[in-house]
């Protein structure tokens, strides 16, 4: 039973991926629920909560590490122009050829393409695999930094195309006083902090995803009060994302072996550049959409993305390990 479970939590089928599900079905069941405001509003909650976790993310960040990192920056190019041109690229192409119905579902698919990569996963799978894991640390860490400004600019262009009202310049100040100024504290208090990070560094976590499934609570909530997702096709939008994230990371793996990449590159190129993060998707997507209907449908690809990536991520990291070991053999 505890090897089941160590396999399913590196799977991501974990306590925190059973609570997104009964969050998604507490929204289902009671959508007024997240739609009502008390004396205090979810909204209110995760405004704050959002600063704080992106304050305790800086703390994380060591100089130090970002420093040694650049070395690398052949490997680092290549990780960032996949997450934030490649990716980006091929939804517009495919949105351009086949985007004639489900617009929202298209403005949630571009989103997804559009944000940066996750952290905690991407690092966890790289390091399972055998692959290099200082180079993913710094790659995780500095596309969350570098998605605060592209990830508005790509939504800009996106919803400007589509002639809907979306203020460009309102949004990254938001994003920057919300997010990039708690990140930058943060760093400044690496040397006095960091060892109280890693101290209570369970706490914070449940802190981070309490705040995730208040977000997502509040915006299915809203998509399921107004009636948002009927009519739409659920399990072709999973399949559809299945496929999105296979062609990811085989083709991130295909154009690290092109560049000649030696395996342990070759596998960080692979996982950090075919995830996308939850955690920014949740925190950015409220002050980029703030219609909390729409916002339920647009975060819905990624959810998807989210529990595939981390299944089918988590199945490769281990295939991955288990090749490097018979070749040693």
């Amino acid at each position: 039973m505890a090897s089941i479970k160590t396999k399913l939590a590196r799977a991501g089928i974990n306590t925190f991926f059973f609570l997104l599900l009964f969050t998604i079905l507490l929204a289902y069941l009671f959508p007024e629920w997240g739609v009502s405001n008390g004396s205090i509003s979810i909204d209110e909650v995760t405004y704050y909560g959002v600063s704080l976790i992106f304050l305790f993310y800086g703390i994380k960040i060591s100089p130090t590490t970002l420093r040694i990192g650049l070395s690398n920056w052949k490997l680092h190019l290549l990780i960032q122009s996949t997450t934030f041109i490649i990716f980006p690229l091929l939804i517009l192409i495919l949105y351009w050829f086949f985007g004639s119905e489900n617009n929202l579902f298209w403005l949630g698919a571009f989103y997804l393409a559009a944000l940066p990569s996750t952290v905690s996963s991407s690092v966890v799978m790289v390091s399972i695999a055998g692959g290099n894991l200082p180079a993913a640390i710094f790659n995780a860490s500095i596309s969350s930094i570098i998605g605060i400004l592209i990830t508005p600019l790509w939504m800009g262009l996106f919803l400007s195309a589509e002639n809907a009202n979306f203020e460009l310049l309102n949004s990254i100040w938001a994003l920057v006083q919300q997010i990039l100024i708690p990140v930058v504290i943060g760093v400044f208090l690496h040397k006095w902090l960091f060892k109280w990070v890693q101290k209570y560094s369970k706490m914070l976590k449940n802190f981070d995803q309490l705040v995730i499934l208040l977000i997502v609570f509040s915006a299915f909530s809203h998509s399921f009060g107004g009636n948002m997702f009927e009519g739409q096709n659920i399990l072709t939008l999973g399949l559809l994302m299945l496929l999105l994230f296979c062609f990811m990371a085989t083709g991130m793996y295909l154009l690290g072996r092109w560049l000649s990449f030696e395996r342990g590159d070759r596998i960080t190129v692979l996982f950090c550049g075919s995830k996308k993060s939850l955690v920014q998707g949740a925190v950015m997507g409220k002050i980029l959409f703030p219609d909390p209907v729409v916002f339920g449908v647009v975060l819905l690809p990624l959810m998807l993305y989210h529990t595939l990536q981390l299944i089918l991520g988590s199945a490769l990291a281990e295939r991955m390990a288990l090749s490097k070991e018979e070749e040693v053999k």
